[in-house]
């Protein structure tokens, strides 16, 4: 069988991943696809095609070309501004064959909008960071808080407010943004991987020792019982497909949930190396084979500590 990864970008690792785990299946080819030629993961994959950006009208044409013309039996989107697509376009690609690894239109949009994701998260009884309304500037709060844009990812747009006279200023200024409680706690990552069906197979939880721009480049996993129970109930009330990446603090005994982000992170590599394969039980359940959970069997303790690594290639013709 083959594989599609999109915006493969500098996503060496997991293109590698998705190698290996054919390699295991009795192969098959990784085709990697990006919007320009110099991604370094476009050259270890074993095909390679260049596309549209996914907000070209011509973007869903083109991708349906490559899986006809490649084969391609399993999709995979790596880019946030992708996964609202590609759900909503999910049944064109299943009519050509092909399975994409996304969730419903519905839990996309909750996870990608952060007022929406609290408000689900109260709704459901799980812990999130205090959100503080317009009011808040004339209370007593205790500084800092934090304001995040509602649509964003990584770290972006955040920002720290120290002081009720910036308080203000943001509400004034910039009403659209989020305005949240400071956590003071150790935060963690969260790979999780459900079936097609929404049945958890996988949950790996990691520690974030050293995060550059967004991204986890230093941390560990870390096999406690209650990260891994509350994050499984998570993805079965969200109804959450494939490998996901959940953020979370764990603060006084409460897991607070963050953000759920329905795709490969930058730091999953730990996660299936540790033993929360997921690009092998993708494999596995395309070619119709039975996959048990496994969760909580994997390497605990487990290091992983990210470096850039250069590729050389030949002069493009302009």
């Amino acid at each position: 069988m083959n594989v599609l990864i999109t915006s493969a970008s500098r996503k060496v690792s997991l293109v590698n991943a998705f190698k290996d785990a054919l390699g295991l299946e009795g192969g098959g080819k990784v085709v990697a696809v990006d919007i320009s030629e110099l991604s370094a993961a476009l050259y270890v994959a074993d095909e390679h095609c260049l596309v549209p950006a996914d907000r070209d009208p011509g973007f869903i044409p083109r991708m349906l070309e490559i899986c006809t013309e490649y084969e391609i039996e399993l999709l995979i989107p790596t880019r946030d501004e992708e996964l609202p697509i590609f759900a909503q376009h999910r049944q064109r690609f299943a009519d050509r064959g092909v399975t994409v690894m996304v969730s419903s239109p519905l839990t996309i949009r909750t996870c990608q909008d952060k007022l929406l994701f609290h408000e689900f998260c109260v709704r459901h009884g799980f812990s999130i960071p205090r959100l503080y309304g317009a009011d808040a500037a004339d209370m007593e709060v205790d500084y800092p808080l934090l304001a995040k844009p509602r649509i964003g990812k990584g770290s972006r747009g955040i920002f720290p407010i120290n002081s009720r006279k910036e308080h203000r200023r943001v509400l004034e200024e910039m009403p659209d943004m989020l305005i949240q409680e400071f956590v003071r706690a150790q935060e963690y990552t969260i790979d999780l991987f459900a079936d097609f069906n929404g049945r958890v197979i996988s949950v790996v939880p990691r520690r974030r020792i050293v995060v550059l721009g967004g991204e986890s480049f230093v941390g560990k996993t870390c096999n406690d019982p209650q990260l891994i129970e509350e994050a499984e109930r998570l993805a079965v009330t969200l109804n959450l497909i494939g490998h996901n990446t959940l953020q979370c603090f764990l603060d006084g005994g409460y897991i607070k949930f963050i953000e759920v982000n329905p795709r490969f992170g930058g730091g999953a590599i730990l996660g299936i190396a540790a033993g929360g394969n997921s690009p092998l039980f993708l494999v596995r359940l395309i070619k119709g084979l039975v996959v048990a959970p496994v969760i909580g069997e994997f390497r605990d303790n487990y290091y992983m500590l990210r470096y850039t690594q250069e590729m050389f290639i030949n002069g493009m013709e302009e």
